[in-house]
């Protein structure tokens, strides 16, 4: 590949590039062509100007850029290119603020105080890539860990929406006497913040987030947002992810579909999640298909929300942070378990929905089986 004649290329498409908001992820043939890429960019950099919006995907070998007008011409059409799409968090709108304490009904109901005798997730870390996290949270000041800011690499990954704050209680907050205790009270929350104030954020966004995750080895990671289209750059980041130990668990989607969810849910690299409400249904608002892996509660669940406060919320977003959180529990209780293992203890000992429509090929979370489960495993 001639290099030097795709810097120029670029360069002519950053300066076009007008159209606001669309992006584009150019993947290279091979990682011999990308490090050659990148060698040429430092030797011969062009002005900062010039590079705007230009992101390094080193996870994928691929850049990200504004969306180009230029058609790639010859030799460079050889690079995979597709459109750097717009990914949302799956949470539904409506949202109450509350007063409470104390341990949600979500923690509860998956029996997570039951083995907080055996496990609380001392030490595991968990990667939450969403919109940051409130670091002033009385509920979560024992939990947050370093973190990053994808979208201002010199600031904190502060929440500046509350979804990042709510995913991060349920999963690991810790404020017995006067706030609320998540799954995993002991478990770390490494915050990545790729998610803007409105809960948007692109696809390179996401890869750059798993990229951190992966190289700061974290045992799981949380992704509780959807997008409906297939993206083969992510795939490959997940891919990448799952190749080296990193669990991702994502969230199905709240377009209430049949046979049908969200990616990067859909990719059988992850743990898919489905929402149950207290009745242990199925919620109403829930994607599902026999992709799903388990359902956990999603529906009216309260956590931590931004300036100290509290929220209830419903969506698949919340079931994610349900099973993050147990898989934290599991890995502090059986170090060391791949993310092939981990899935197949989940669905071996999820317990039987209660009776309604959609597919009977999950079931739902229970942590005191999962670790009877798990025990058996490790004596077989």
């Amino acid at each position: 590949m001639h290099i030097c004649g795709f810097q120029e290329w670029l360069r002519r498409s950053l300066d076009a590039a007008e159209e606001r908001g669309r992006r584009s992820i150019l993947r290279f043939a091979s990682p011999g062509d990308y490090r050659q890429f990148l060698q040429a960019l430092r030797t011969n950099r062009p002005s900062k100007e010039k590079l705007r919006g230009f992101r390094r995907l080193g996870l994928i070998h691929a850049v990200s850029c504004p969306f180009p007008r230029e058609v790639l011409p010859p030799p460079w059409s050889e690079l995979v290119s597709e459109e750097d799409e717009v990914v949302h968090v799956n949470s539904l709108p409506s949202g109450i603020n509350v007063m409470d304490s104390g341990i949600p009904w979500g923690v509860r109901h998956v029996k997570a105080p039951e083995a907080w005798s055996k496990t609380t997730g001392h030490r595991i870390k968990v990667g939450v890539i969403d919109t940051g996290v409130d670091f002033h949270h009385p509920d979560l000041k024992h939990s947050v860990d370093r973190g990053i800011n994808l979208l201002y690499r010199t600031y904190l990954p502060q929440d500046d929406n509350g979804h990042g704050t709510h995913i991060a209680g349920t999963i690991a907050a810790a404020n017995r006497l006067q706030g609320m205790i998540g799954v995993a009270p002991r478990a770390s929350i490494h915050p990545v913040k790729a998610f803007d104030y409105n809960g948007t954020a692109y696809v390179s966004d996401i890869i750059l987030g798993i990229d951190w995750c992966v190289r700061n080895r974290m045992d799981v990671v949380n992704m509780s947002f959807g997008m409906r289209t297939r993206s083969k750059s992510l795939l490959q980041a997940v891919d990448n992810a799952h190749r080296s130990g990193v669990l991702i668990v994502a969230s199905s989607g709240n377009d209430g579909l049949r046979d049908d969810i969200d990616y990067p849910a859909r990719y059988g690299q992850t743990i898919a999640v489905g929402a149950t409400n207290r009745d242990g249904r199925i919620a109403s608002f829930t994607n599902r298909s026999d992709m799903i892996d388990i359902y956990a509660p999603g529906d009216k669940v309260i956590s931590a929300w931004l300036r100290g406060r509290h929220r209830e919320m419903s969506g698949t977003s919340m079931a994610t942070s349900h099973v993050s959180g147990a898989v934290a529990l599991l890995l502090a209780h059986k170090p060391g378990l791949s993310p092939d293992r981990i899935k197949s203890i989940l669905k071996r000992s999820a317990r039987p929905l209660k009776s309604g429509k959609g597919p009977r090929t999950a079931g739902e979370l229970d942590v005191m089986r999962m670790l009877k489960v798990a025990d058996k495993i490790n004596k077989s």
